[in-house]
């Protein structure tokens, strides 16, 4: 596996989903090398969970470490300055890492993760060696904007035997950048429901640690702090429900944004008893903050350079947790969230509409106890990391018939 993010400690925010892939699939009896760029935070063993790992460097200069990791987009939307110096070096590392792996260790598939940047060092590293494909959003997204970008993606998927979207969105997405459709094949993240469910002794603790009483309803939002993640107009929502609703708004991440999003928060005159920014959480912070939740929000956009999430990871990790979800349907969420049965799906750039449906649930606690356990279930039998894993697998043997037909 190649790819430019993954997990660089146990609970790392980055790249979350990239580690129950990985490890999923090794789970199956599969034999998984990981090629990643190294960063400061890398603080991982040689192998963990039947991941072997090779985390290349690649920058002379410690402000040159901005490729992979979510550092090399400005707000998800353009790219820093320093990324246009480092990708050369990060791809060029990279393809010698994969490719020595590759060899050493006698791959019989290589798979690329986001079509750029991972899927070219991975087609260019082992030539011969069926090639599939995993894009996750912001990689599309690039190779949209950018036309060195979408034009090495065209050759890739060319060459790719089988490509594997997180959502239609996604999928569409490809087909329009050059993917051959009978390729293509959504498959959706999937979540631990073991480490993400309700806890009711964790809500109480925490509820107790902030001095929150168990009436107070809490409302939880998680995600980087970029356009696409919508928050700008959950905080105007929290301005429109009435101080004497009594609801106390967290929003934990880290962004570009933040500084833009507390202004925004004081224009409003909300105070902490209202709006909460609690910075990055760990993967079992963010767990324990589902189970502490009354109601979690994830107010995804369009954003109005084009790029938007294939599927948020909070959206499925809310719904294991049994805490009734509000959302819209930018993206891939829309496919995962059933109306009014799993979740509430408002329009994308509606503060009134958020507010609406925060304050609809916020008073009606049965309501809410019918959403919570309407997206658990759902979860529990359709989105556990098994079956993910035995959808990549299947892509794996397409990938590989392919490649003998070739030959």
């Amino acid at each position: 596996m190649v790819t430019s993010s993954y997990p660089r400690f146990p609970g790392d925010s980055v790249g979350t989903f990239m580690e129950p892939i990985a490890t999923s699939v090794a789970a199956r009896g599969h034999d998984v090398h990981v090629v990643a760029p190294w960063h400061p935070l890398v603080a991982r063993g040689k192998r963990d969970n039947g991941v072997t790992f090779h985390f290349y460097k690649y920058a002379p200069l410690e402000s040159l470490n901005v490729f992979g990791y979510a550092a090399a987009l400005r707000a998800d939307v353009s790219l820093r300055g320093a990324a246009y110096v480092a990708a050369p070096l990060a791809l060029a590392a990279g393809w010698r890492t994969a490719r020595a792996v590759a060899r050493r260790h006698g791959a019989t598939v290589m798979h690329g993760h986001w079509i750029i940047p991972g899927g070219p060092v991975a087609a260019a590293a082992a030539p011969r060696l069926p090639l599939v494909i995993s894009l996750h959003g912001s990689d599309v997204y690039v190779a949209e904007r950018f036309a060195p970008a979408r034009f090495v993606a065209r050759r890739v998927f060319r060459r790719a035997g089988a490509i594997t979207a997180c959502s239609a969105d996604l999928g569409r997405r490809a087909e329009a950048l050059g993917a051959d459709r009978g390729r293509i094949e959504v498959v959706p993240y999937g979540v631990d429901p073991e480490r993400f469910r309700p806890d009711p002794l964790i809500r109480a603790k925490r509820r107790a640690s902030l001095g929150i009483p168990a009436n107070v309803p809490i409302v939880f939002a998680a995600g980087r702090l970029v356009r696409k993640k919508g928050f700008e107009y959950l905080v105007d929502a929290v301005a429109e429900l009435p101080a004497t609703a009594g609801v106390v708004t967290v929003i934990a991440g880290a962004g570009d944004l933040e500084p833009d999003l507390r202004n925004q928060a004081a224009a409003h005159a909300l105070t902490e008893e209202r709006l909460r920014f609690v910075g990055n959480l760990s993967q079992d912070d963010v767990a324990a903050w589902l189970a502490t939740a009354d109601v979690v929000v994830v107010p995804s956009i369009r954003d109005d350079s084009g790029n938007v999430d294939g599927l948020p990871n909070i959206v499925l990790e809310a719904l294991a947790s049994g805490t009734p979800l509000i959302a819209t349907p930018a993206g891939g969420i829309g496919s995962v969230i059933e109306h009014d049965r799993t979740g509430l799906l408002v329009p994308e750039r509606d503060a009134r509409a958020l507010a609406d449906a925060i304050a609809t649930l916020a008073a009606d606690p049965a309501r809410r106890v019918t959403l919570g356990n309407g997206g658990r279930a759902a979860v529990m039998a359709r989105y556990g990391w098994e079956f993910a894993a035995g959808r990549f697998e299947a892509a794996y043997d397409r990938a590989l018939a392919i490649t003998s037909s070739r030959r």
